[in-house]
């Protein structure tokens, strides 16, 4: 993709084509305010610069049919999206449908230089399996603070080695195209937003418990990053005073008490203490326990496994009482990979929210967890540079 929308009025007929599919010039027309024949001028500039063709005719709408026009279909966006303990790579068209998608577990502890070792042989897998030639454009998740103008990680507390790789310069002359670079809940929220449980909402949370939890704020459409990138960074605010060792440095913080790592480590000790022979059965059998294994226990109906889950989903929700009196979104969605708990955690997050938070601010807000699962930071990720690819250069 070398072509890049020379004024707004081309950028915003990119993303209305992205987000909506294919359209006829007359409905284009009704959604941006450009006389006929401005509109005109604009769309035979963009089908001159290869970005969109002509896909036929368009129902009647009385009078001179018009013409279809769609984003052109060999463009391919690549979604990268790094976790604490797996990465998700994937495949989308212009319009952000997922055509492929890999999984590979693999601790981002290993540092830079072997992750993208591996995001680059699963990028080639995906070309070889036929659906991309090359990439017109890459977005790639970090689970950590990020530089965003420089698409830098910054001081991110679970990436040991991470602080201050040239993410984005060393991906694009890889990848031989452009590259953005976010944080992992950002994207999360972005494709939740774009093809998620989000879709039409202007302000909402995002929130992704997994290894780490974090959120992402939607302000306006638009992702809120904060000053220097670490807006969001919610695992760390404080719920016990002089609590838990937290592995930023201090103590009492959300994620030293519920989070994968924390819920892992408390299910190992109700194991070995007895208070939980479903668990214990399972620590026998594999070794070591994980959020996957708290669920299982609880759907079969172990108390110890159910206590574990209200008593995290709680503490969660302290905390987004707080951001819901605070921000007044008009929905919370919840994401990540320990929301295999399910309802269960569901119910006690929304427990401690409507209590908390005042009614004005709780009386129409959905809690929802999210729908796309793995594919929302694919989405996202492709989300974000398409955002940048349909802007004016």
């Amino acid at each position: 993709m070398t072509a890049r929308p020379a004024n707004a009025h081309q950028a915003r007929l990119l993303r209305l084509l992205r987000d909506g599919g294919p359209n006829s010039r007359a409905q284009l027309g009704d959604q941006v305010d450009l006389s006929r024949s401005k509109l005109a001028v604009e769309v035979d500039r963009l089908l001159e610069t290869g970005l969109v063709v002509a896909d036929g005719l368009a129902a009647s709408r009385g009078g001179r049919r018009s013409h279809n026009i769609r984003l052109a279909p060999a463009l391919r966006f690549l979604g990268v999206d790094i976790g604490a303990t797996s990465i998700d790579v994937a495949v989308t068209n212009a319009e952000l449908e997922v055509l492929g998608h890999l999984n590979h577990p693999m601790d981002v502890r290993e540092g830079p230089v072997a992750i993208f070792e591996q995001v680059l042989a699963m990028a080639a897998k995906l070309k070889v399996s036929g659906l991309a030639d090359e990439f017109d454009g890459a977005g790639i998740g970090v689970p950590g603070p990020v530089r965003f103008p420089e698409g830098v990680p910054v001081a991110p507390p679970i990436m040991p080695g991470w602080d201050g790789f040239p993410v984005r310069e060393a991906l694009s002359q890889e990848l031989g195209c452009p590259v953005m670079v976010d944080n992992d809940v950002n994207l999360m929220a972005m494709g939740e937003q774009h093809a998620g449980v989000a879709r039409s909402v202007g302000d909402f949370l995002c929130i992704k418990i997994g290894t780490g939890i974090g959120c992402g704020i939607v302000v306006g459409g638009e992702v809120y990053r904060g000053t220097t990138g670490s807006a969001g960074d919610i695992g760390h605010i404080q719920v016990e005073s002089d609590g838990r060792a937290c592995a930023c440095g201090n103590r009492g913080c959300l994620e030293a008490y519920f989070s994968g790592a924390a819920l892992a480590r408390d299910a190992e000790d109700a194991a070995r203490t007895g208070r939980s022979p479903e668990l214990a059965g399972r620590l026998e059998t594999a070794g070591r326990l994980s959020a996957v294994d708290v669920a299982a226990a609880a759907a079969a109906g172990d108390e110890t496994a159910l206590d574990l889950i209200r008593e995290g989903g709680n503490r969660v929700g302290q905390v987004i009482a707080g951001l819901v009196s605070f921000f007044n979104p008009g929905l919370v969605v919840i994401g990540g990979g320990v929301t295999g708990l399910g309802h269960t955690l569901l119910a006690s997050v929304r427990t401690q929210v409507y209590r908390q938070s005042l009614p004005l601010a709780t009386g129409n807000l959905p809690i929802v967890l999210g729908e796309l699962g793995p594919a929302a930071g694919v989405t996202g990720a492709a989300r974000l540079i398409s955002d940048h690819l349909f802007s004016p250069a």
